[in-house]
C-alpha cells in the first residue's frame, strides 16, 4: 500500500450500482468519475443476504446484511457499516482515512464510534441531507428522533458537507453552540441529452400508451409525499384553463396520501391529470423531461433536490415553488409560484397566453446547471476536499 493513498469509506446510501435515489446516484457518479488515482473508495451496500465484497467503478463495496426490524433497519444498517469501516481501517493500518456518513440517522450512537475513530486518526464527515425531521410521512416520535439525531451528528462530525447553502446556514445558526465546521458542495446532474430520438419506438410507445403528446404536457417527477405539494399543484392545474395535460411520474401504489388526494381534489374527473407511474429507464425519463412543455417543482423540505437539477438541465421551462432551496439552485433560470390560491393557476395561464416571455428561461437554467451542478465539477470539488483532510 502506498502511504499516499487516501481511503474514503462511504456509508448511508443503499449502495451501488445505483437503483434507488439521490444518495445512491451520488455515490455511483463519485466513484465512476474519479480523477485522483490516490483516492480509494469503499462503499457500504445494503444486502438481503450477502456479506461478500465486490468491485464496482473501481470501488471496494462491502455488503451489510439487512435486518428485518422495521423502521430501525436503516439505523442499524448505518451503525453496522460504521463499525465495519472503523475495524477495517484499524486492521489494514490505513492512515488519515475518512468516513463519510450520508444523512443523520445514527446520532445517538455516534459518540462511541467517534472516540475510536479519533484514536485511529479517522476524519468523520457528514452530509446532513435536508430537514428530515419536518417530513410529514414520519410520526411525531420519529420526527423527534430525527431532530435529536441530527444535533448529535452535527456535534460529533469533524466536517459537515452540505449540498445546499440554505442547509449550511441552518446548521450554523441552529447548532451554533457546537461551532460546526461546514462546507458547501452541491449535488450534481447528468447533463447529456437523451440518446432517444422522436422516432424511437420506445418513445412512441410510451406516449401512445399514456395518451400524451410531445410538448403538450406539464411534468413533475418525484416522491409522492405531502411536503412535495402535489395537492397544491393538482388543485391549481385543475383551476387553470390549460388544454395541456399534467403528467405525474411518481410512486402511488398502495399510498394513503394518493387515496386522500382523490377525495380532496376529485382529480379523477379531470382527464388532463395523468398519474403514469414510475419510469426507471433513465434515457426515456430524460426524453420525457426534454419533451415537456414545462416542469413543476413543489418540494419545500430538504436541500438541493436531484430531480430539480435534472429538470433545469433538460426542460425548456420550470415553474418552482418559491422557497429558499429552489431559488438557490435555479436563480434566474425559472419562474416561481407561492402556495396561495390562484398563484400557480395564474402562472400557467400567463405562460400559455404569451404574457410572459419564456424563451430565455431554458437557456439560463441550462447555463446555471452546467456551471454549478455538472457531475464532473462536483466530483472535482469532493476530491479536493478529501485530499485536504
Amino acid at each position: 500500500m502506498s502511504l499516499k493513498e487516501k481511503h474514503i469509506y462511504i456509508i448511508g446510501s443503499k449502495g451501488i450500482p445505483a437503483k434507488y435515489g439521490g444518495f445512491e446516484t451520488f455515490v455511483d457518479e463519485l466513484t465512476k468519475r474519479k480523477i485522483n488515482e490516490k483516492i480509494k473508495y469503499h462503499v457500504a451496500c445494503l444486502s438481503e443476504d450477502n456479506t461478500d465484497t465486490f468491485l464496482h467503478n473501481g470501488a471496494e463495496c462491502f455488503n451489510i446484511k439487512k435486518m428485518n426490524i422495521g423502521p430501525a433497519n436503516a439505523i442499524m444498517y448505518d451503525v453496522h457499516a460504521l463499525k465495519y469501516s472503523i475495524n477495517e481501517i484499524e486492521k489494514k493500518g490505513y492512515k488519515d482515512a475518512i468516513i463519510y456518513i450520508l444523512a443523520c440517522r445514527i446520532g445517538p450512537f455516534i459518540r462511541k464510534y467517534k472516540r475510536k475513530a479519533k484514536k485511529l486518526g479517522i476524519t468523520i464527515m457528514v452530509n446532513p441531507d435536508g430537514h428530515e425531521w419536518l417530513r410529514a410521512k414520519w410520526s411525531a416520535p420519529v420526527r423527534k428522533y430525527w431532530k435529536i439525531s441530527e444535533g448529535l451528528m452535527v456535534k460529533h462530525a469533524d466536517l459537515l458537507i452540505c449540498d445546499s447553502k440554505t442547509i449550511e446556514a441552518y446548521i450554523q445558526k441552529d447548532y451554533a453552540k457546537y461551532q460546526p465546521e461546514t462546507t458547501y458542495i452541491a449535488y450534481g446532474a447528468d447533463l447529456t441529452p437523451s440518446s432517444l430520438k422522436d422516432d424511437d419506438q420506445k418513445v412512441i410507445n410510451w406516449y401512445k400508451d399514456k395518451g400524451i403528446k410531445s410538448n403538450e404536457y406539464y411534468l413533475v417527477v418525484g416522491r409522492f409525499v405531502p411536503e412535495n405539494n402535489y395537492e397544491t399543484m393538482v388543485r391549481e392545474f385543475m383551476a387553470s384553463k390549460s388544454k395541456k395535460d399534467f403528467v405525474l411520474i411518481t410512486n402511488v401504489e398502495q399510498n394513503k396520501f394518493f387515496e386522500d388526494l382523490k377525495v380532496k381534489t376529485n382529480f379523477e374527473t379531470d382527464k388532463r391529470i395523468k398519474f403514469v407511474g414510475t419510469v426507471y429507464d433513465q434515457e426515456l425519463l430524460k426524453k420525457i423531461r426534454e419533451d415537456a412543455f414545462a416542469y413543476f417543482h413543489g418540494h419545500e423540505v430538504g436541500g438541493t433536490n436531484p430531480s430539480l437539477i435534472e429538470a433545469l438541465g433538460s426542460t425548456h421551462l420550470n415553474l418552482l415553488l418559491d422557497v429558499g432551496f429552489n431559488r438557490e439552485v435555479a436563480e434566474v433560470g425559472a419562474l416561481y409560484w407561492k402556495k396561495d390560491k390562484g398563484q400557480l393557476a395564474s402562472a400557467i395561464e400567463n405562460v400559455e397566453s404569451g404574457e410572459i416571455d419564456t424563451t430565455s428561461y431554458g437557456q439560463k437554467a441550462k447555463k446555471r446547471v452546467t456551471q454549478a451542478f455538472s457531475w464532473d465539477f462536483i466530483v472535482n470539488e469532493y476530491e479536493m476536499r478529501f485530499s485536504k483532510s
